[in-house]
């Protein structure tokens, strides 16, 4: 018999008894012991409501996503309109709508030059997957099929696929499922704070972090090696922004080796560090891009696979030769996130949303760095734009990190949560993250300071208690 649930059954424990939750405590969730789940009900511009009432100041938008912030009915608008007119049609064998031409328009004119075509799916994490498909493709179609390895760093995200769990470079996301696959290979992450030697100066380290990349492609064979993945910041692996130097070194390798570069955007692109592309800040010259997240500002679920004119002209050579190319998802290109994403894309251009970021995400890194570059507990106030982190260390002098499981990183963020306030304990170590939507003001992120603020130090007053 189906099972049947009790219609009295309050919210919280229905959750219990029938979702399963991302990245969380599985039994402990469903015993209670984690606490009652927090069910959220309804959101405006940077502030959600749970159900029951309780506000707060969502400072990491989501999931890095909403950067328009919440309750735009211009895209809940858009998206009506398109469900009515067209909901679905698919865009196999050269099916398309006007909604797909025109946000693909779009993203090609904000792109870095020498982009060509746009893929979509619905998650970066797919959107990699296609990445790799498209990379295999491209050297088999060049008549090198041996070039199959793929490099990414320790710490990366990329995604919770197979292949794109592979590609990320945190234990938490491969244990127990027999991750990474052997195809896979892992350099060195670029965190100055505690990669660089005593002395060293950023470029210095970024010579570094580029010559062991190069080490590790001549170990495993150039003729071996098919593409290299970053991100132009490193986001769940800790919101670390790359040294000085660091994007020129690593090009510089990857050219020499003809080697392909994929540029995972799912964050960075569309002005989450003040740019249309985080590849502008950088300088990078990719032949792939993956975007998602605020493609659609979190309204629908969007990601999508940019293909460079290299790339491009070799994917075309291989429909001479082998046929219509295999690889497509039902709801790629869906008419709803596609109508989504153009009326997301009109309101960054409309109010300026991505200059805002510049100017705003300066202020917040300058905030960060003031009120907590001195605290005895933080070893490093970092970021880039509106990306921020704090990292938590037992020894400020030593740069020690704390036990595990005193679990000061998490301890922090529920304390946030008390005071209001929602940021995000990063999965490696402990560090508290920030993303707040673009629209933020000034005022909104002097709040995020003494919210903080507050929290950090009730957490350290129990630290100091409990010793």
């Amino acid at each position: 018999m189906p099972k049947q649930f009790d219609d009295n059954l309050s919210l919280e424990e229905l959750d219990r008894q029938t979702v399963f939750h991302a990245s969380t405590d599985l039994k402990a969730h469903a015993s209670g012991a984690l606490g009652t789940p927090r069910i959220m009900d309804t959101g405006k511009g940077i502030h959600i409501k749970d159900i029951k009432g309780n506000k707060l100041l969502d400072a990491f938008a989501g999931l890095y996503c909403v950067n328009v912030g919440y309750g735009r009915k211009e895209i809940a608008d858009a998206i009506y309109a398109q469900a009515k007119k067209l909901a679905y049609y698919h865009t196999y064998v050269g099916h398309s709508s006007e909604v797909v031409i025109e946000l693909s328009r779009r993203i090609i004119e904000m792109a870095p030059d020498g982009m060509s075509k746009v893929y979509y799916g619905m998650s970066g994490s797919d959107a990699n997957e296609t990445q790799i498909k498209l990379v295999w493709y491209y050297n088999n179609v060049l008549g090198r099929p041996q070039r199959r390895k793929i490099i990414s760093r320790l710490r990366g995200y990329h995604g919770s696929g197979i292949m794109t769990d592979s590609l990320t470079g945190l234990p938490v996301f491969q244990a127990h499922f027999n991750l990474p696959v052997d195809t896979v290979k892992h350099t060195v992450t670029p965190h100055y704070y505690y990669g660089a030697e005593e002395g060293m100066s950023e470029q210095e380290f970024s010579h570094y972090c580029a010559g062991e990349l190069e080490k590790l492609i001549l170990a495993e064979g150039p003729d071996t090696v098919a593409a290299f993945i970053g991100e132009p910041v490193m986001g769940t692996g800790g919101i670390i922004p790359p040294p000085e130097g660091y994007w020129p070194a690593v090009q510089s390798v990857l050219k020499k080796y003809d080697i392909l570069l994929i540029a995972d955007e799912v964050v960075t692109a569309f002005g989450r560090i003040g740019h249309d592309f985080g590849c502008e800040r950088y300088g990078i010259e990719p032949d792939l891009i993956t975007v998602a997240k605020g493609l659609t500002s979190g309204y629908l679920p969007l990601s999508g696979v940019i293909v460079g004119d290299k790339v491009w002209e070799v994917l075309e050579q291989g429909s001479e030769q082998f046929g219509p190319i295999g690889h497509g998802w039902t709801y790629s290109a869906h008419a709803l996130a596609m109508a989504a994403g153009i009326a997301n894309l009109d309101i960054l251009k409309q109010e300026n949303i991505v200059a805002n970021a510049l100017k705003t995400g300066a202020y917040f890194q300058q905030r960060l760095r003031e009120a907590f570059s001195d605290h005895p507990l933080i070893g490093e106030a970092r970021g880039e734009g509106l990306l921020g982190a704090l990292e938590f260390v037992a020894d400020k002098a030593g740069k020690k990190r704390f036990d595990a499981s005193l679990k000061v990183g998490p301890r922090v963020a529920a304390a946030c949560l008390e005071n209001g306030l929602i940021a995000r304990a990063m999965p490696h170590g402990d560090i508290l993250g920030f993303a707040p939507p673009l629209i933020i003001s000034p005022a909104d992120i002097d709040q995020i300071i003494e919210l903080t603020g507050k929290s950090i130090n009730k957490v350290a007053d129990e630290l100091v208690r409990d010793r």
